[in-house]
């Protein structure tokens, strides 16, 4: 039976970060710290009673620009059958084509995007994973939030001892520093902190030249890396094509890449070895199951960016075995809290995302709008 939407509520959330987050993109002085995330929640209800909720970030700008453009074009939903997904993400895209079909303008939609695969997979009675067709009732996790350059190298030592107790499967750490010594010496003494036998990854964030990118990569050749991170410019794909075909350790990128097209490019020019799309970014579930499905045509590693309460679902639709990265920057917004034990983060047996909103996300609400 058809039903219809009736409401779309957006929320603008500002979540708080406890210390200040320092990157490679900070320490070469192209970004400030980051201290909060700017967080956009849709809420969408239809006339049979069946609700669904999804939610989009930024970090550092653009958050009010997501929140204002979400809201100029959410009344085109009203009406609309939900299950009809694909075409609604369609027809939102063309509602604000004038400004473009990437970033930021598809970055509004995402978060209604998932609210809709939400409240179908909801309705079903299924968590999302199940819904798309799971792979796999869990998924290879590790940790990045213990590892960024804002913490002294004993810190970062202690929050990898803390996230492997707590059942994380790997490490990741930033790299990318002016000096490359320190990089190496970061390295080094996280290796020997965890042993040979834990999966370790490196993340420049973009911040290396090609000389340096190769220089490093071969020099880390001794540590067993997982991967290397963003090693160049996102959008390098000759650079990342050069250093996958010369070094041994895979390479990793496409977090910062904000369309299916863009990803397109990145696989033609063979430059990754590990895809690492986010849904948010690309403008939710719909353009990522596009993606992760010319992905695993080309037989390509999948780890998806950030937002594990969304990517978990779709890592564990992926042929490949899959890695999610754990963050608990969002835990506070929802009441719910992802499992995670012997390396592996567990698909939630709730229906659809298996999230509702926490009393703290409303108190962190800045904005709001209802469109009915």
């Amino acid at each position: 039976m058809n039903d219809r939407i009736t409401s779309v509520r957006l929320s603008s959330v500002r979540l708080p970060l406890d210390v200040p987050i320092s990157d490679a993109k900070v320490l070469t002085g192209r970004q400030r710290p980051m201290t909060e995330v700017a967080m956009l929640f849709a809420e969408i209800a239809t006339e049979q009673g069946h609700e669904g909720l999804g939610f989009g970030y930024s970090k550092r700008a653009g958050g009010p620009g997501q929140f204002a453009h979400a809201v100029e074009i959410a009344p085109d939903l009203l009406g609309e059958d939900p299950s009809d997904i694909p075409r609604l993400w369609e027809k939102l895209v063309w509602a604000g084509a004038s400004v473009g079909r990437s970033g930021l303008s598809v970055q509004a939609i995402a978060a209604v995007d998932i609210a809709l695969w939400d409240l179908k997979a909801r309705r079903a009675g299924l968590p999302l994973a199940k819904l798309l067709g799971a792979h796999r009732d869990s998924v290879r996790c590790y940790n990045t939030s213990g590892g960024f350059l804002h913490a002294p190298i004993e810190q970062v030592l202690e929050n990898a001892s803390a996230a492997l107790e707590r059942g994380i499967g790997g490490i990741k750490i930033k790299v990318g520093q002016p000096d490359t010594r320190a990089d190496l010496a970061r390295v080094e003494a996280v290796r020997a902190h965890l042993g040979d036998a834990v999966p370790l990854m490196v993340d420049a964030n973009q911040q290396w030249d090609r000389p340096t990118a190769r220089r490093m990569g071969r020099a880390m050749e001794q540590y067993g890396l997982t991967w290397i991170e963003e090693p160049l410019d996102a959008y390098d794909h000759e650079g990342h094509a050069a250093l996958v075909s010369c070094l041994d350790t895979p390479v990793a990128t496409g977090e910062m890449l904000t369309s299916v097209a863009e990803h397109a490019a990145l696989i033609r020019a063979g430059a990754a070895d590990i895809l690492q799309p986010d849904a948010p970014r690309i403008g939710g579930i719909t353009p990522f199951l596009r993606l992760t499905a010319l992905a695993e045509h080309h037989r390509l590693q999948l780890a998806p960016h950030f937002a594990m309460e969304i990517h978990l679902h779709l890592a564990a639709a992926y042929g490949q075995e899959p890695w999610v990265e754990h963050f608990e920057w969002l835990e506070p917004l929802f009441d719910e809290r992802i499992e995670i034990a012997a390396g592996r983060m567990a698909v939630p047996s709730r229906p659809g995302l298996g999230l509702t909103l926490s009393e703290q996300a409303v108190k962190w609400t800045v904005d709001q709008a209802v469109i009915a």
